[in-house]
């Protein structure tokens, strides 16, 4: 990570590979769709080279460069002036490119469908939050680095977000899905 921010290109080419898939799936969320992701991230990746001098060691380079992508991709639906929801087979092909968790075998295709219509029918600002905590399992204090704000600003927002996308769960059909606050 010195050698990434002291201008080392291999050094910081592979951190950037190593966070990829979560870069990709954080602007994918944030965008609303898949369509855009690649290109935000690879805008991303432009700033983080020029901003790689503010890489603090004991922050981490995951929270740091999530939050450069994150920055991006707000920039970046701002600018198209885009309000699209993410669709089912954009968020099908951000998850495959992880791992399989093996809780998802639970999980039948119905409820995968009805999460991710409520999921679409949240802010930009809630999808990320539950994003950033469910899909790539980051603590607080990464969150809080990647939005830029407090912990407890990061436990309040995802709480918020948690409560409405249960309600969008529970008007569109109560027995399917029920989330559990603290997952």
């Amino acid at each position: 990570m010195r050698a990434a921010g002291s201008g080392d290109h291999v050094a910081f080419g592979e951190l950037v590979a190593r966070h990829r898939t979560s870069a990709l799936r954080v602007a994918t969320v944030v965008l609303g769709s898949a369509t855009d992701a690649d290109d935000i991230v690879q805008d991303a990746d432009v700033r983080a080279w020029r901003a790689r001098a503010s890489i603090d060691p004991a922050r981490g380079f995951r929270s740091w460069y999530l939050h450069v992508v994150a920055n991006a991709a707000r920039n970046g639906r701002r600018a198209r002036g885009r309000r699209a929801a993410l669709e089912l087979r954009d968020a099908r092909r951000s998850l495959a490119a992880t791992a399989p968790d093996p809780a998802d075998g639970a999980v039948t295709d119905a409820e995968r469908r009805v999460v991710i219509a409520a999921l679409n029918r949240l802010g930009r600002d809630d999808r990320l939050v539950i994003a950033l905590r469910h899909f790539e399992q980051l603590g607080e204090a990464e969150m809080a680095d990647v939005l830029g704000c407090p912990a407890g600003t990061v436990k309040s927002r995802l709480s918020r977000a948690m409560a409405r996308l249960r309600a969008q769960l529970e008007s569109v059909q109560p027995d399917v899905v029920q989330l559990e606050e603290g997952r």
